[in-house]
């Protein structure tokens, strides 16, 4: 997905190629900061609203105040919207607690926050489940404690989504002590019984926006939704089972490290909650304006 030519950076709207920060930023020292992603279809951001409270939800956890109103980053998304073409897009929202003149892994002083914001396109989504096919890798989890929190510190991440594309797979699907975690940028769930099952709430996983859209949607389509452990015997043998996330919306899982899913195509519940995800995409949507 390429980056868009306007970005916003501590209250300005700017070239992204002329946006700059500090080295001393503790984003860049630290990865002391958080960060959200927010499709846009048609010019309108979705789920604008549980974004920005997930957002705040995890500045509270590395204790920072929202540096902005909400009427303020209603204006930055739509901003962003409007200078970069509109359509379907990508806003890239992060806050870090800023800048400081020492190195020093406690902060002195609450510095001034670093608020930057910038949109990629993002490609339309095909209306033909098939095409949501993915094959997927297994790994161990280890990620670090509070997967909740929505941090930038994403090394972990990088390497696990790095080794799934060099096994040809698109996403890892995590496990820790023998139960399903996450991907390492998705949530995942699996099809119990014809109920949607996705592992607990806990500070291993990450509350993700797009795990309660399906959530929301399932009993419309007359799928019942579930919290429960998924144990790795469960996930292999699975009639179905799918990942959700902001940037790629819902996916079929169709193989697991080379081996099928259910029958290795996109299954019916996925193809009903992905036809209730497609129109959701307009209902659950918001128009923002500079």
């Amino acid at each position: 997905m390429a980056a868009c030519d306007i970005a916003w950076l501590n209250g300005y709207f700017l070239p992204l190629a002329e946006a700059r920060i500090s080295p001393l930023d503790r984003a860049c020292l630290f990865g002391d900061a958080v960060y959200e992603v927010l499709p846009v279809y048609s010019g309108r951001v979705y789920r604008l609203e549980q974004h920005l409270d997930r957002l705040d939800r995890s500045l509270g956890e590395i204790r920072m105040t929202p540096p902005l109103t909400r009427t303020v980053w209603h204006s930055v998304c739509g901003g962003l919207v409007q200078r970069n073409g509109g359509g379907d897009l990508l806003i890239y929202l992060q806050v870090s607690r800023g800048t400081e003149p020492d190195r020093a892994h406690v902060p002195c002083a609450e510095p001034a926050p670093t608020v930057f914001a910038f949109a990629s396109h993002l490609p339309s989504a095909a209306a033909d489940a098939a095409t949501r096919a993915t094959p997927c890798v297994t790994a161990d989890d280890n990620s670090w404690g509070r997967c909740d929190i929505k941090s930038t510190s994403l090394l972990a991440n990088v390497l696990l989504r790095w080794a799934a594309q060099d096994a040809g797979a698109a996403e890892a699907v995590l496990l820790r002590d023998g139960l399903l975690t996450e991907g390492a940028a998705s949530s995942v769930h699996v099809v119990r019984d014809g109920r949607l099952v996705t592992p607990p709430p806990s500070a291993s996983i990450l509350p993700g926006t797009t795990r309660d859209v399906l959530r929301e949607l399932g009993p419309r389509c007359g799928i019942e939704c579930i919290f429960d452990d998924i144990s790795e015997r469960e996930l292999r043998g699975a009639p179905e089972a799918m990942l959700a996330s902001a940037g790629a919306g819902p996916r079929a899982i169709v193989s697991l490290d080379g081996r099928p899913v259910g029958n290795g195509l996109p299954g019916p519940v996925f193809r009903r909650l992905y036809a209730a995800w497609l129109d959701s995409r307009f209902e659950f949507s918001t128009e923002c304006r500079e």
